[in-house]
């Protein structure tokens, strides 16, 4: 397949998933300057390196690793940042704090660990299948059903109380 056509494929996808990749990137950052900021270098990354894209019908999965791999690298350079006390924050912060539909599923997402939450996110917030994950963070299958079922129990014990 020749780059122009391939370049063209990369970029309608992106541009038909924007609101899906967004909420991925928004799933690890917390944060809408960073979710976009990391959908904006990730969509560059997949156009300068097309050539990694072996089968066109791979680009979903190809793309969302491409996400999460730049989400995860956005979170490791964080750790190396100041973190500032909430209070400091709330007297310099004149924004509104991001409103989700249902709050208490969000706090509870947010305390499962990250490889569970990714897992959880992707499967029923993205609707991706099993094997699809497992390409995406290069995890076995079966740790992904085994991580997947555990932290669905989690969540439904945390969400009882």
């Amino acid at each position: 397949m020749r780059k122009k056509d391939l370049e063209k494929i990369v970029i309608d996808y992106i541009l038909e998933n924007k609101e899906n990749c967004y909420r991925l990137a928004y799933s690890y950052v917390k944060n809408v300057d960073d979710a976009l900021d990391i959908v904006q270098e990730s969509t560059y990354k997949a156009v300068t390196s097309l050539n990694s894209l072996k089968e066109p019908k791979y680009i979903k999965t190809w793309f969302y690793r491409i996400i999460v791999n730049t989400s995860l690298d956005f979170l490791r350079k964080q750790k190396k940042v100041d973190i500032v006390s909430e209070e400091i924050l709330d007297v310099y912060s004149h924004g509104v704090d991001d409103v989700y539909e249902n709050i208490d599923l969000q706090r509870e997402l947010d305390n499962l660990p990250p490889n569970y939450r990714i897992i959880v996110i992707l499967r029923y917030f993205e609707d991706l299948k099993i094997e699809e994950i497992a390409d995406i963070l290069k995890e076995n299958t079966s740790t992904v059903k085994t991580r997947l079922y555990s932290a669905l129990k989690k969540l439904r014990i945390s969400m009882k109380d």
